[in-house]
Formats: structure tokens, sequence, C-alpha cells
């Protein structure tokens, strides 16, 4: 089971450089095999609606969640003493950090472009590691 994090979504959403090796990761992986952090899916909804792009968040949304199996995961308030903890122990900032406790939390594998998860225990694999 894997955690994808909000820059793979982005990449392939905005139709960017790696959005192939993206869109070769989500072909090949079944939607009930992934997950995002509702924190992820709300910056989703922060740079689209920034691009004036509220329809590719709809299609998103649709696609992911009421035609898909892709499960959204969340952090509870008790929490966050460990997210703040992880931000100092591997600086990271809050929203790496947050998604890092997620897959710890939930047991999932970060999949993420970002290679500030490559300095963590826990480590990321890119989309076309998987």
């Amino acid at each position: 089971m894997y955690l994808v994090d909000t820059n793979v979504w982005i990449e392939r959403l905005l139709d960017q450089s790696r959005s192939g090796e993206v869109g070769a990761f989500l072909g090949r992986t079944s939607a009930d095999q992934l997950s995002i952090t509702d924190f992820a899916y709300h910056s989703i909804g922060v740079v689209l609606s920034r691009l004036k792009r509220m329809d590719t968040l709809l299609e998103f949304t649709q696609d992911a969640f009421i035609d898909g199996a892709v499960s959204l995961v969340r952090l509870q308030p008790e929490d966050m003493g460990r997210v703040v903890s992880i931000q100092g122990q591997f600086r990271l900032d809050f929203d790496d950090a947050y998604q890092y406790v997620a897959a710890e939390k939930h047991g999932l594998m970060l999949v993420s472009l970002d290679a500030d998860f490559d300095r963590t225990d826990r480590g990321r694999k890119s989309p076309g590691d998987v």
C-alpha cells in the first residue's frame, strides 16, 4: 500500500515533466493500493484553485474517490507531537512531516518526488521505483 504525496498527483494533473512516469505508476497500481492524506488533497485543491483549474479538481475527485478506490487518510490532533518531532529530527517542512507521520501511522510506503524524504528513516520511492 502506498501513500502518494501531493507532488506526485500535481505532476500528473498539470501534465508536468514527469507526468509520464506518474501515469505509468498509476496505471500499474490498483487504486485500492493508493492513499492520499487529507492535507495533500486540500493542498491540491489550493494549487488548482490558484490556477483556476477547478474542473481538474472535480475530475480528480471523481476519478480518485467517487469512481475510484483511493483511500483518504488523516492524522488526529494527538499526532501533532509526532509531526513536530519528525520536523526537527529530519529537518522537514510541516507538510512533509505530516506525510511522513501519516505513512508511518498507517503502515504505508511513501511515494514522492521530494528528495527530502531520502534523509529519513522510512525513505521514499519515486513513482518510477514502484
